[in-house]
């Protein structure tokens, strides 16, 4: 939906394009002005957010190392052979 009225923006380029490539935010009409809140410190904020996002977004999940089913049968077979030559021992 279009309105007629004008917002202040800050767009962010993303520091890992694999995420995104910008990031918009707009701001609300009271937040520059008396809260002594600086158009830098607004900037810097919204730049901070955008590299936190692609930080915990950007990473491929963890890879879980599974053995093959084939050595996985081998040190089977391996550990079994063992304790039945422990038994015997015994």
């Amino acid at each position: 939906m279009v309105k007629g009225i004008s917002r202040r923006v800050i767009v962010v380029e993303s520091p890992d394009p694999r995420v995104f490539d910008q990031a918009i935010f707009i701001l609300r009409n009271d937040v520059l002005g008396e809260d002594g809140v600086s158009s830098r410190q607004l900037v810097d904020q919204a730049v901070r957010i955008a590299k936190s996002y692609t930080r915990t977004q950007g990473l491929p999940p963890p890879k879980r190392h599974r053995l093959s089913p084939i050595i996985a049968a081998i040190l089977g077979g391996g550990l079994m052979g063992l304790v039945w030559l422990a038994a015997a021992l015994l």
